[in-house]
């Protein structure tokens, strides 16, 4: 397996560092920019682009994502034959978005999945449910909790308001049917 050597956060662009150039690439799209890492081995880098939208729920399309790599590669090419991290050597350029698997940690990161199924520590217990808001200080959980039979439907529990100071790393529930980014408002009000 190829080493990852991580190189910058998007709260750590140094200047003259490979993450404030790529940084400025993304910027300069109208997206989030998240981080930049290159991977693999001396002969076989990637440098790994990740991107996301600011607020919103709406996820991202492969025009969007070919747009910042366009972005991020004649931004590198600018940059001259030495870069940062990389130095001369050749590299592969994958852009992606951060994906389910990303713990939600930050206000932003809650917004962006309002309408979603969560599990997220809180306290001494896990709660899983229904993300129905999120702003600065917080979020707004409906509880769900599976039925108690196979075949029986699912026990919804009162919306509960807690603060991010009381939060784990929350994680998103893959669903395969209704809610995500797509729920309408009577959906995040009730329950599926």
């Amino acid at each position: 397996m190829p080493a990852e050597h991580p190189t910058a956060e998007a709260a750590d662009r140094q200047p003259g560092s490979l993450a404030a150039l790529v940084g400025a690439a993304v910027d300069a799209v109208g997206l989030y920019f998240e981080s930049v890492a290159v991977a693999g081995e001396p002969g076989h880098r990637t440098l790994q682009v990740v991107v996301d939208r600011a607020e919103g729920t709406a996820g991202l399309d492969l025009d969007e994502l070919a747009a910042v790599a366009g972005a991020v590669s004649d931004a590198l090419d600018a940059a001259g034959n030495h870069l940062p991290e990389l130095g001369a050597e050749a590299y592969q350029l994958e852009v992606s978005s951060p994906g389910v698997s990303r713990p939600l940690t930050e206000p932003r990161h809650w917004r962006r999945n309002v309408g979603r199924m969560v599990s997220v520590p809180v306290g001494e217990r896990e709660i899983t449910g229904r993300l129905q808001a999120a702003d600065e200080t917080g979020v707004v959980l409906v509880p769900v909790r599976p039925g108690a039979k196979k075949g029986m439907p699912a026990k919804v529990g009162e919306p509960e308001r807690h603060a991010y100071d009381r939060l784990g790393p929350g994680r998103v529930q893959v669903e395969l049917s209704t809610g995500g980014s797509d729920a309408s408002r009577e959906q995040l009000d009730t329950e599926v």
